[in-house]
């Protein structure tokens, strides 16, 4: 069965804002529905059950990202567990940040007057990281693992070697614009923190998020924090003492048990099912789009690439591709679109049709 078809997409909408907003899945919807009747069923139990869905949707998060359970902390978006985790770091921690990142990412740094220094985002991004640690000596290097408006991607083998030759080195990355799309393992990235929020590519809608800590950085806030008694009080007994940080209070457990019930999905399928139906079709746009000379040059010099496209239309056409039912978003310099598990080849022939028209 094609991805396509375990999602409500009308027949005359091509769905290209993903990396705006995802689609929720059928059997998610469905669930969604089904939990809330029984949530406001006076009767039932769910109202009780609030620590026992956190929990199981933590279990998820760590299988299908490969982490411990103790090393996720679920949020309600990225932006939450960022900002709490930078409120625990030291004042003379030192950043390096990229160039025109994501403003979730780069603005709680500079707003809390951290010093930082940022990098290039081109062609030739992680030397410039390399040259930029070699020479600035950060405490941390905190990046979109997507950069939102170009699509840059990291090299996340270079991320692995960065962290073998700087292993004092925190790094932190913003998962939102990748996790969902190819499989990731946290353990093994690099990664000493990985946000993300759910109603991108985790198809999810919001309210949900998560954070993954290394232990390398969950023992070093645990040291930053100092002695800090436990809390006394039997509902906070099982709390560990990041989580009275991360999940400081009461969680959404329909916004989280939808993540849940996307990851079933998502996992369901195989990871590896979905990088692959993805990077072919996101193959056959950048070469179809480089053939029109439509590519940022800094994307066209690369050999990684991701499936978040910028096509370098004028963004006053973007009207006209909604009014053709072609859902996409002014970014930049251009048209951003973004290539999920149902986008099919016939999406992207649509679109490059009405594109030829331009």
């Amino acid at each position: 069965m094609p991805f396509k078809e375990y999602f409500d997409i009308p027949s005359d909408v091509t769905y290209l804002n993903t990396p705006g907003n995802g689609i929720l899945p059928r059997q998610t919807k469905q669930w969604r529905a089904e939990r809330e009747r029984q949530f406001f069923d006076l009767n039932s139990t769910l109202r009780d059950q609030q620590a026992d869905t956190i929990n199981s949707v933590r279990a998820q998060l760590a299988e299908v990202f490969g982490a411990h359970v103790q090393q996720v902390f679920c949020t309600p978006n990225f932006s939450f567990g960022y900002n709490t985790l930078l409120d625990r770091l030291p004042k003379e921690t030192k950043f390096l940040l990229l160039a025109d990142d994501y403003p979730s990412l780069n603005y709680p740094v500079i707003s809390r007057k951290f010093a930082y220094q940022t990098v290039d985002v081109s062609a030739q991004l992680e030397m410039n990281i390399r040259t930029a640690i070699t020479q600035f000596k950060p405490d941390i290097l905190a990046l979109s693992i997507v950069q939102y408006i170009s699509g840059i991607k990291v090299d996340l083998n270079f991320i692995q070697e960065l962290k073998r030759e700087f292993p004092g080195l925190l790094i932190i990355g913003d998962g939102t614009q990748l996790l969902g799309t190819e499989a990731f393992s946290f353990i093994e990235s690099g990664f000493d923190a990985v946000g993300c929020s759910g109603y991108k590519w985790l198809l999810s809608g919001f309210g949900n998020g998560f954070l993954l800590l290394s232990e390398q950085f969950i023992s070093f806030l645990i040291d930053t924090a100092g002695e800090i008694a436990p809390p006394k009080e039997s509902m906070w007994a099982g709390k560990s003492l990041l989580q009275t940080f991360f999940e400081p209070g009461h969680q959404d457990t329909l916004s989280h048990g939808t993540l849940g019930q996307s990851l079933a999905f998502l996992h369901g399928l195989g990871f590896d099912r979905i990088e692959k139906h993805i990077a072919a079709i996101a193959q056959m746009a950048h070469q179809e789009l480089a053939n029109r000379k439509l590519l940022l040059p800094e994307v066209t010099a690369r050999t990684v690439r991701s499936n978040l496209i910028n096509i370098q239309v004028s963004p006053t056409h973007y009207p006209r591709l909604m009014e053709a039912g072609i859902k996409c978003f002014p970014r930049g310099s251009g048209i951003r679109i973004g290539i999920h598990l149902y986008n099919t080849v016939d999406d992207l022939h649509r679109l490059l049709q009405l594109i030829d028209r331009f």
